[in-house]
């Protein structure tokens, strides 16, 4: 099969760097990590349909990483990219809010049974929030993190020794480990003054495997939080809408006191939301909190176009199955091969790496460059996604080209797989 160039994103690349810091700066940039080695990959797109992307060389893509997560009906789907042009013609941010804030805010928390929700644009955004209200709620300070965490890059999220935050701004973080109930029960007793506890609702962190929560671990969670007045906050802007439509409290069979969510809301529109119970809704409305344009009214068109796109298609039913569908293609070719291949997490969010002898990630990077150029656009250390426009032939396609890169891997280390 033959594998991609990409002289024309060099090129732009090249243009980006003098005029943008690190040319594709986060975590859709090389520098972040997750694209190793950066030659294999591309670095701007000319166009993107359903589940599949072209660059500016004109290479195709099949696309498991969905944007890192907001692509979830389909890159440039109709009913969705219709229901934003419809509102695009009769206002988007306007001296008042349209009043289809108010349909997308009733549809939401139907959804996902909560009693209020906040719009705001990024998840950095209402995860903020959330640990705000927390705090004027409680009257405390403290917020307790599980390692290997990701909230957003405000100064509260990030340790001391991050470029750019001060060791004030983490002075109030406590830490534990994830699944840990005994180091939890530790972490309260020896601290009266705890706001919150945030978490993911699985360990979705990068560079690692996944880790789903053990039997009662969300429910004995509840129950501390409860009994010692802590805000349990649930960080759902990666899974929300994946696992469950409810959110992935329900899934996990919990409820939090707040949920955040944001990639999955409206397919790619820029939203995001703060859902809550009764108890926090008068502090919510008590912290001043706003931006220029959270009240924008097309993406409030495009989420209520999604969601009930995501509900009619039985949405996490197919994410599941397609997911599955894959990791039993790909776990068949690397027995075959002697390939020692770890899936992770649920399929809908699949986390995948070859497991080498040094545990150094070489190998299982080797293998993805090689995907990656022969048209299959997975990363290195980063959960994968799957939207609902993924087809079994696309999956089967796909599984095609990584067992060929698969092989490839094998025919270059032969001492590693006997």
């Amino acid at each position: 099969m033959k594998t991609y160039t990409y002289p024309k994103n060099v090129e732009t690349m090249t243009r980006a760097g003098k005029v943008i810091p690190a040319g594709v700066y986060g975590h859709l940039g090389p520098g972040e990590g997750c694209m190793i080695p950066s030659s294999a990959y591309p670095f701007f797109v000319s166009r993107a349909k359903g589940s599949e992307m072209w660059d500016v060389d004109g290479n195709r893509f099949i696309d498991f990483m969905c944007g890192y997560g907001p692509n979830v009906t389909g890159y440039c789907d109709d009913d969705i990219d219709n229901a934003a042009m419809k509102q695009i013609k009769i206002g988007n941010c306007t001296s008042l809010p349209s009043y289809i804030m108010v349909d997308f805010a009733e549809l939401l928390t139907a959804t996902v049974k909560k009693d209020w929700a906040f719009f705001c644009k990024n998840g950095g955004d209402v995860t903020t929030f959330a640990v705000m209200i927390a705090r004027y709620f409680t009257g405390k300070k403290k917020i307790i993190f599980v390692n290997n965490y990701y909230h957003g890059v405000a100064p509260w999220t990030q340790k001391p020794d991050s470029p750019g935050t001060l060791p004030e701004d983490c002075m109030n973080s406590l830490y534990v480990n994830w699944n840990d109930i005994d180091g939890l029960k530790k972490v309260i007793a020896e601290n009266d003054d705890i706001a919150c506890f945030i978490s993911t609702p699985y360990m979705h962190g990068n560079f690692v495997d996944n880790e789903l929560p053990a039997d009662g671990y969300w429910q004995e969670v509840r129950k501390l939080c409860t009994e010692n007045n802590i805000v349990l906050i649930v960080d759902d802007i990666r899974a929300g809408f994946r696992l469950s439509l409810q959110g992935s409290d329900n899934y996990f069979g919990f409820e939090a006191d707040l949920i955040c969510f944001c990639k999955a809301l409206a397919n790619g529109y820029n939203v995001s939301a703060l859902c809550g119970k009764e108890f926090l809704k008068s502090a919510a409305a008590s912290v001043p909190y706003t931006g220029s344009y959270w009240m924008s009214a097309v993406p409030f068109a495009a989420g209520i176009a999604n969601i009930n796109k995501l509900i009619q298609g039985n949405a996490c039913a197919h994410f599941k199955e397609m997911g599955e569908r894959l990791e039993s293609n790909l776990m068949k070719t690397a027995k075959e091969l002697n390939v020692p291949l770890v899936f992770s997490g649920p399929p809908a969010l699949f986390y995948m790496r070859i497991k080498d002898k040094q545990d150094n990630f070489l190998l299982h990077q080797e293998w993805v460059a090689e995907c990656v150029r022969r048209g299959v656009f997975v990363t290195n250390h980063h959960n994968h996604f799957l939207n609902l426009s993924m087809t079994k032939e696309l999956i089967d396609e796909a599984t095609t080209i990584c067992s060929e890169a698969m092989e490839v891997v094998v025919k270059n280390h032969p001492e590693l797989f006997k």
